[in-house]
């Protein structure tokens, strides 16, 4: 089906999954950081595929990208401005330059892990649907460049693009960070039908 034919009901529900999902993902990075961290509601974002060219394309971010496998495949993606990542490091290791070294790198990806490995458990517990994850990939470029490559990676190539996003913000802004669940065509369906919402047929 057409992502903007999805009622309000479906959206509803695909909202309280991502936020069971990013819940979990929030109280396990607090728990690393030994900070409270604060989420936003998530957001299910049907865009324009021109959109994604149009705000803060040339804003230079890191990222962590990391593919859905099974029975509803996507990617997962977190985003975080390089002053974040930097604090956050800082905060873990007690000094650190004002550059993103290997450490950096390390450091993003093992919270990537765990934000994308404790977000997709919940929502295999919550559906009972067999999914897993490929192993993190880090990335630093323009964010329109990571998010159309994320979406096109994704199987979406049609004029509307849908993602679940969802904000990290933590006191002064030492974590500043966006996560997106883009789903592969077909994915959001058989999710919603594993929790009783949709009947009938199915995409992909």
């Amino acid at each position: 089906m057409e992502y903007s034919k999805f009622s309000d009901i479906e959206l509803d529900a695909l909202r309280e999954v991502g936020n069971i999902g990013i819940g979990n993902s929030a109280t396990a990075l607090s728990k690393l950081l030994n900070k409270k961290i604060d989420i936003t509601f998530p957001k299910v974002n049907l865009i324009r595929y021109e959109e994604l060219f149009e705000s803060d394309c040339e804003s230079c971010v890191y990222a962590v990208v990391t593919r859905v496998l099974g029975e509803a495949p996507g990617n997962m993606l977190f985003i975080i401005e390089e002053q974040s990542l930097i604090n956050i490091v800082g905060s873990l290791c007690g000094s650190y330059n004002d550059e993103i070294n290997e450490l950096g790198i390390s450091v993003l990806g093992e919270i990537g892990n765990i934000i994308s490995g404790t977000y997709i458990n919940a929502i295999a517990s919550l559906t009972n649907l067999q999914l897993s994850l490929s192993v993190p990939a880090i990335a630093s470029d323009m964010i329109c460049a990571i998010l159309t490559t994320t979406f096109m990676e994704a199987g979406q190539y049609g004029d509307y693009v849908l993602d679940i996003e969802t904000e990290f913000v933590q006191e002064n802004e030492t974590l500043n960070g966006h996560f997106y669940y883009v789903p592969m065509p077909g994915s959001l369906e058989k999710i919603l039908k594993s929790l009783g919402i949709m009947e009938g047929n199915l995409n992909g």
